[in-house]
């Protein structure tokens, strides 16, 4: 099967559903000129820098009949959009009683690891989380992210895709037939025995180099991606924590009120599967402090897979409540 980069899997599907629908619309201060190229300046729009502009007016395009991909670019930018993300596209379905539908794509990048400092290293997905009426996605590879955004072009609701900042140029598998991914389907990226590691975004891929180190060691992770926060795949996590008897939840946003929170309370509070933990479930997550500019800073804040094989090596031996 062919590889193409993680940005080349989301420009694949974003011109296959412009070429597919007429009526598609695409915002960003940063216009994509190969869009641009193919289908014109009418469609692919440079916007101001105003995001509570072009945000704002994905929502009446939206309501018009169009279905509009914005690239808000780094989720720090949406900040200043928040009213039209949160009061606006989240609950405007659900003031017009259903009658209407508002079938946008929003795109922003999260995530710290290219020295981009406090102001642009943040990962605040779980405050989108606690916004009813918006569907979020956390797509880790270039085939999650297409097969995501087919899902996504089908939907009539807004979306909001999380994807972090380190995952551009990754490459991966991607089919060049249609395909597409539901909403709330888990993927187990590994499986295991001894404790089941939910990681977020790029701490897959650190849940896994931790997974293969401690395979040599006779400790087996189970690691679960779960590509959607909202809808999040409750029974593919508590399934396999009934199996393992141990969690371990690693994001690197900081702990308090985030993702991490939400998925040890719906192990925790599910009589069956609580009955099956050995021990207190563990959240690994970045330090309650800005995201540092200084390089050796900044690695000190985010956790990585040394921080996972301390807590899974501490948590398969005595009981821990965090790490």
């Amino acid at each position: 099967m062919r590889e193409i980069t993680y940005d080349q899997a989301a420009l694949e599907a974003i011109q296959e559903e412009f070429r597919r629908n007429p009526k598609t619309v695409h915002l960003s201060t940063d216009v994509p000129l190969d869009l641009q190229a193919e289908f014109g300046a009418e469609r692919i729009r440079g916007t101001p820098i105003s995001e509570s502009g072009f945000v704002g007016a994905a929502i009446g395009l939206a309501g018009s009949g169009f279905r509009t991909v914005v690239n808000i670019r780094m989720a720090t930018f949406a900040f200043v959009a928040m009213d039209q993300l949160i009061n606006h596209a989240a609950k405007i379905t659900y003031m017009f009683g259903g009658q209407a539908k508002f079938p946008i794509l929003y795109r922003m990048t999260v995530g710290a690891g290219i020295s981009a400092a406090a102001e642009h290293s943040i990962s605040p997905y779980s405050m989108y989380m606690n916004a009813p009426g918006l569907k979020i996605i956390l797509p880790t590879t270039p085939y999650d992210i297409k097969g995501l955004f087919r899902t996504a072009f089908n939907d009539t609701n807004p979306v909001i895709s999380f994807e972090h900042t380190a995952f551009g140029n990754l490459k991966g598998e991607v089919p060049e037939y249609d395909y597409s991914i539901p909403f709330g389907q888990a993927n187990i990226r590994r499986e295991g025995s001894d404790v089941t590691v939910v990681a977020l975004a790029k701490m897959v891929y650190e849940a896994l180099a931790a997974a293969t180190e401690l395979e040599k060691t006779g400790i087996s992770l189970e690691v679960i991606d779960p590509r959607t926060l909202v809808p999040l795949d409750h029974e593919t996590i508590k399934s396999s924590v009934r199996k393992t008897g141990r969690l371990i939840v690693v994001d690197e946003a900081c702990p308090t009120c985030g993702a991490t929170a939400e998925i040890v309370s719906l192990v925790t509070t599910d009589k069956s599967t609580f009955a099956r933990l050995k021990s207190p479930p563990v959240r690994i997550c970045g330090l309650e402090v800005p995201i540092p500019f200084s390089p050796p800073l900044e690695k000190h804040v985010i956790p990585d897979k040394d921080r996972i094989i301390r807590a899974v090596r501490e948590l398969v031996s005595e009981p821990v409540s965090e790490y």
